[in-house]
C-alpha cells in the first residue's frame, strides 16, 4: 500500500512538472511559394497604367513610341540632339504609364523642335512648351497624358538682375558666366534678355529663384541685385532681321559666315579656334564644317546667321559655275 501510494505521488508530481514546463517553439522552416496568375481575373492599377482593358493596350504606347522614335531619329545626325530627344521620349513613357506630368529642363531649339515633332505622333500624350515669353528660344516641355495635362503648369520664373552698367557694359556671355559661376547648371537657365545700362532679365526654373537672388551679387565688375519679377514684366523685342543674297562657291562655315557677318575668313577662323562660333547651338571646332539649309550660325557678339535656302540658280563666270546662296541674318 505504501509503495503504491509513493508511486502514485511520483506519477502525479511528474505530470505537474510536465504541464508547468514551457514547450519549445517550433523552428521556422524555409517554404517555397509559387505565384500563380490568372489572366481572366487580371486587374490594373489606375496609377500604373491608363489601359485597363487588355494587355495589348499596355503595349500600344511602347510600340508606337519605338516606331516613331526610329522614324524620327533617322533624320538626326547630331549625337547630342539624339540623346536628349531619347531622354524626352523616356519621360513621355513614364508620364503615360504612371498617369503623371513630368517637366524637362530648358532645351535648345533643335532639341525642342525634334522632341515636339516626336511627341505629337504619340497617341494619348500631350506636350506643352514654355519659355516665359512668346519669342523664347530655350523652353521647357511639360509631358503628360491628355487627361492629366489639361493646362500649362507654372514651371518658368523670371528674375531681374539690376546694376549700374553705364560705364561698364556687360554682354550676354558676361551674364551667363556670372550665373553659371554660382553653380547653376546651364539647363536650369532659360533665355537672358539684356536691358542695356540697367542689366538683364533671365528665365529660370522656379526652385532656383531664391538661390540666385541670394547668391549672385556681381556681373563682371558691376555689383548687382536680383529680384523675382512676374513674367508679364519681361521686356523683349521681336528679333530684327534683314535678308540678302550672297554668291559663294563653298558651303563651309568659314565661307558663309564670313560673308554673312562681313568679316574676313581669317578672323572668323580665329573665332572658331576660340570656341566663339556655334552651329545649331553646338560649338564648332573645324573651319570646314559644312552648312545646310536651315542651319543657324551664331558668333559671340555678332548675332546669328540663318541659311534659309540653297538655290539651284548658278552664275556663269569664266567657264565655271558658282552656286547662289540665300542667307538671312538674325
Amino acid at each position: 500500500m505504501a509503495l503504491a501510494s509513493c508511486k502514485a505521488q511520483w506519477i502525479a508530481r511528474r505530470a505537474v512538472q510536465a504541464l508547468s514546463r514551457p514547450h519549445p517553439r517550433p523552428q521556422p522552416r524555409a517554404i517555397c511559394f509559387q505565384r500563380l496568375s490568372y489572366p481572366a481575373a487580371r486587374r490594373f492599377s489606375p496609377l500604373l497604367s491608363p489601359y485597363g482593358h487588355s494587355a495589348s493596350g499596355m503595349c500600344h504606347l511602347a510600340q508606337a513610341v519605338k516606331r516613331n522614335e526610329d522614324d524620327l531619329l533617322k533624320g538626326l545626325v547630331d549625337k547630342n540632339v539624339i540623346e536628349e530627344v531619347k531622354h524626352i521620349l523616356e519621360m513621355a513613357k513614364r508620364a503615360s504609364s504612371r498617369n503623371i506630368v513630368l517637366h524637362a529642363d530648358f532645351l535648345t531649339p533643335p532639341v525642342q523642335k525634334e522632341s515636339m515633332l516626336l511627341l505629337e505622333k504619340l497617341a494619348d500624350i500631350k506636350a506643352i512648351a514654355q519659355g516665359g515669353y512668346p519669342q523664347a528660344e530655350r523652353c521647357r516641355i511639360s509631358i503628360g497624358h491628355i487627361d492629366t495635362l489639361t493646362s500649362a503648369p507654372d514651371i518658368v520664373e523670371a528674375v531681374s538682375i539690376t546694376g549700374n552698367f553705364s560705364f561698364d557694359s556687360c554682354s550676354h556671355g558676361d551674364f551667363l558666366g556670372a550665373i553659371l559661376g554660382t553653380g547653376i547648371a546651364r539647363e536650369k537657365l532659360g533665355d537672358i534678355l539684356l536691358q542695356g545700362e540697367r542689366g538683364a532679365q533671365i528665365l529660370i526654373v522656379p526652385e532656383l529663384v531664391d538661390f540666385i537672388t541670394a547668391t549672385l551679387d556681381k556681373v563682371g565688375n558691376v555689383p548687382v541685385s536680383c529680384t523675382r519679377i512676374p513674367l508679364l514684366a519681361l521686356e523683349y523685342e521681336p528679333p530684327r532681321t534683314k535678308s540678302f543674297r550672297s554668291v559663294e562657291a563653298s558651303l563651309r562655315v568659314d565661307a558663309l559666315a564670313s560673308a554673312g557677318f562681313k568679316m574676313s575668313r581669317s578672323k572668323l577662323a580665329a573665332l572658331i579656334s576660340n570656341g566663339d562660333v556655334r552651329v545649331n547651338w553646338t560649338t564648332v571646332t573645324k573651319n570646314g564644317t559644312t552648312l545646310k539649309s536651315g542651319d543657324i550660325v551664331s558668333v559671340s557678339g555678332q548675332g546669328r546667321l540663318k541659311v534659309c535656302k540653297l538655290n539651284d540658280i548658278c552664275e556663269f563666270s569664266e567657264s565655271h559655275y558658282s552656286p547662289s546662296r540665300d542667307i538671312l541674318v538674325i
